[in-house]
């Protein structure tokens, strides 16, 4: 546990460096920067007891935001829609050397990157280990994304060794919550009576991680962080297809989901080998369909009552 340590969470209104802002501040004083673009933002990280401040880390600006940060947690990220590659890398790529050369003094750094790195694999099922092929896996919901974070893990890299900063790069799969993420946001099409997209074949599958596990295993990253940096994928125990998660999001709401196929707008499968997570970390605590059926009922209350 991390406890009595001044700690920098970037990204500090996203889906789910907001829960984890919100856990760590418990025990710790907690420094929460973003854009803070979407109005009400700041104030639900104030309240949850982050200090503010609002950066646009692609500026490299950083203001009065102190430089003797304990840990880093860099978990803001460009995800949108486009073609600006320029944008992109500016914000992930460059944006995360300028946040690093501002806390080189750190103890240690943890920057989040996304499975949405290796390359595409034809076999869905493939679980991919951290040592696989990089490439551009075609994000439909952000053209940019991955290039990008390919560009911003060599940055992590480099910075690590030239600031000698311990440095952990952990490559999320699909993290989950009431506070948003894949299986939620298809929790929100069943409920709306709309289809979910998979890829043509009809198999999509995910290694899915509660928000609860990443609030407890931010620390031991941060402790596996070392000069070259460490990598390491961070996800859930237990593959799951989507086809089978929406039918059982389906029984918790009382609804049938509804399918189509479509590789244009389908989010290709992500299958991580966690050998390397297990040794640092060790087991995640909450199976897939226990986390699944707490994400549905504190995400649409209704569901209680069923």
């Amino acid at each position: 546990m991390l406890e009595h340590q001044k700690i920098l969470l970037t990204g500090a209104a996203g889906q789910i460096a907001f829960p984890l802002g919100q856990f760590l501040a418990a025990n710790n004083e907690v420094w929460g920067v973003a854009r803070f673009s979407e109005p009400g933002s700041r104030e639900r990280c104030e309240q949850a007891g982050m200090i503010t401040r609002s950066i646009d880390l692609a500026k490299g600006e950083f203001g009065d935001l102190p430089e003797d940060f304990d840990y880093v947690l860099h978990f803001a990220v460009f995800q949108l829609g486009g073609q600006d590659y320029n944008h992109a890398l500016e914000v992930n790529a460059e944006g995360t050397a300028l946040l690093m050369a501002h806390c080189r003094s750190a103890r240690a750094c943890l920057v989040m990157s996304t499975c949405a790195v290796y390359a595409l694999h034809p076999d869905p099922r493939h679980a991919f280990q951290e040592d696989d092929p990089l490439g551009d896996s075609k994000q439909p919901y952000s053209p940019t994304y991955a290039i990008s974070k390919i560009a911003q893990e060599a940055v992590a890299r480099s910075c690590a060794r030239l600031y000698q900063l311990p440095t952990t790069i952990a490559r999320m799969n699909v993290s989950y919550s009431s506070n948003g993420g894949l299986p939620a946001y298809h929790l929100d099409a069943i409920m709306r009576n709309e289809e979910i997209v998979l890829p043509s074949g009809g198999e999509a599958w995910y290694t899915c991680i509660h928000q609860d596990d990443i609030n407890q295993q931010v620390a031991p990253l941060l402790a596996a962080a070392s000069v070259p940096a460490t990598l390491v994928n961070w996800s859930g125990d237990e593959p799951v297809d989507v086809r089978s998660w929406c039918e059982y999001l389906g029984e918790l709401a009382g609804r049938t989901p509804r399918f189509r196929e479509d590789d244009s707008q389908s989010i290709p499968s992500r299958v991580t080998d966690n050998r390397r997570r297990l040794e640092i970390i060790g087991p995640c605590r909450i199976g897939w369909q226990d986390g699944f059926a707490a994400m549905a009922r504190e995400r649409h209350p209704a569901l209680k009552r069923s």
